[in-house]
């Protein structure tokens, strides 16, 4: 990287900045957990804010050095970093300028690290100071265009300065995040009002105040923003951020928040399910079929709460849904992967039984995923995965192990880790509280399909 400065206007700041209790913000968090179903009377989901998309880079280069046939070839990325850094400074099209700026951010992010060992130290260094460069020139970059008043720019430097990006000892900065929020937000950037209304909601980098967090929110709202949306939503239901309750509002903030459901925002999809599903006197009534095809759009968008909810439905029969093992399974799944923590416990009850022509009985894959939730801190799944390793199920006896595990379980309060802890301490034999019964499938659950009843029958240890 070049050692001169390559943009004016900037002086690269390394006072110490002063971000949030990182326990108490999951507003920037790589993975928001929003696990749990959060009834219109409690607290709101909305409060651990969600982190709003950055704006995607878009390609800039000239790619004529494409060619076909025995010509082509590709460039390096050292070689299209100088082509894309001599197209920006070419250019005086600010847009142009902060496609670079983005496409920096991102190779500094991408940029491999050697692994560490005892001779490769310089290596390492020399790596992280690259990085370091690209960054550096890249909010270098995006510093002169927001000063210039460029929005996009303003909007993605706050972010960021919001995620520990281009700050000192990469610590989220708020105080220098928020006023650049709050600039992007009065050119009109949505995301930037609903960023800048969080802000001012839990206090980063400026006072808590809930009428100026509300104003923000109302302006991302007028935009169509759906965490905006579902923020207010939230807050006329719970009667939050200084509003009087209003259920009827409430609701009618949630739709629209529904309509403009996204990937990232769509919490008012699950949250109106939960309503319709016990209804609200005089403004909401109890529609379980509307419930379910709400729940099927977040689940579909991604949403692992609503998902964990309909595998629970199809499993069980409830919500007047049918029991559908194929379909109970395939949400379970969608919720799992995203370490949703109750469907892999429940991936692994369907694995202990298998269901005929959808899932194979698989004792091993049934340890692998109570184990996953269990990792994830699910003390019923801490229990089994002691049982597991204690019988042998799945996986190769290990007393030390299940022990462990039990332990883990019992200072939670299990009290069947702790009855397995009493007396000589677990049995590398089968039977005793919690053993797992009759695996097979039984005549009755396949008459009548795989459902609780068969899977309680059949799995005690759950």
């Amino acid at each position: 990287m070049p050692s001169e400065q390559l943009y004016d206007d900037y002086s690269y700041e390394h006072e110490t900045a002063t971000p949030p209790d990182p326990d108490a913000d999951d507003f920037y968090a790589s993975q928001p957990n929003f696990h749990d179903a959060v009834p219109y009377s409690a607290a709101s989901v909305a409060t651990q804010s969600v982190r709003a998309p950055s704006p995607p880079p878009a390609p800039v280069l000239d790619h004529s050095h494409l060619r076909p046939g025995n010509q082509a070839a590709l460039l390096s990325h050292e070689r299209t970093l100088e082509l894309y850094r001599a197209n920006a400074k070419k250019t005086q099209d600010p847009d142009l300028q902060f496609e670079f700026a983005v496409f920096m951010i991102d190779a500094a992010k991408n940029l491999p690290q050697p692994v560490p060992t005892l001779g490769n130290v310089m290596d390492i260094e020399k790596a992280q100071q690259k990085r370091e460069d690209l960054i550096r020139e890249a909010t270098a970059l995006l510093k002169k265009l927001a000063d210039r008043g460029h929005m996009p720019s303003q909007y993605f430097l706050a972010d960021c300065y919001a995620n520990g990006i281009g700050t000192h000892k990469n610590r989220q900065d708020f105080d220098r995040a928020f006023p650049l929020f709050v600039l992007a937000a009065k050119h009109g950037h949505p995301d930037a009002a609903y960023r800048a209304g969080t802000c001012c909601e839990n206090g980063w980098g400026c006072r808590r105040e809930s009428a100026k967090a509300v104003q923000f929110y109302r302006k991302a709202a007028a935009a169509g923003h759906p965490g905006a949306l579902y923020r207010l939503g939230i807050a006329e239901l719970n009667g939050e951020l200084s509003l009087s309750k209003s259920p009827r509002d409430g609701v009618n903030w949630l739709k629209r928040s529904a309509e403009h459901a996204t990937a990232e925002f769509p919490h008012a999809l699950h949250e109106l399910a939960l309503l319709h599903e016990r209804g609200i006197d005089n403004v909401l009534f109890i529609d379980y079929e509307y419930a379910t095809e709400l729940l099927a759009q977040a689940a579909e968008l991604g949403y692992a709460p609503s998902a964990y909810r309909l595998g629970e439905c199809y499993e069980y029969g409830k919500m007047g849904c049918p029991q559908d093992p194929a379909l109970s399974i395939h949400y379970y799944n969608i919720a799992a992967q995203q370490n949703h923590r109750d469907a892999c416990f429940a991936l692994t009850a369907w694995y202990l039984v298998g269901s005929p022509s959808v899932l194979p009985q698989s004792d091993t894959e049934a340890f692998l995923w109570a184990k996953k939730a269990a990792e994830a801190g699910l003390v019923k799944a801490m229990y089994a995965v002691g049982y597991f390793l204690e019988v042998g199920i799945g996986t190769e006896p290990n007393l030390a192990e299940a022990t462990t595990w039990y332990k883990n379980a019992a200072d939670q309060g299990d009290k069947r880790a702790q009855q397995r802890l009493k007396g000589h301490g677990p049995q590398a034999v089968p039977g005793g509280p919690g053993s797992v019964l009759l695996r097979s499938v039984s005549d009755e659950m396949s008459t009548s399909g795989s459902g609780k009843n068969g899977k309680d029958k059949d799995c005690i240890i759950m």
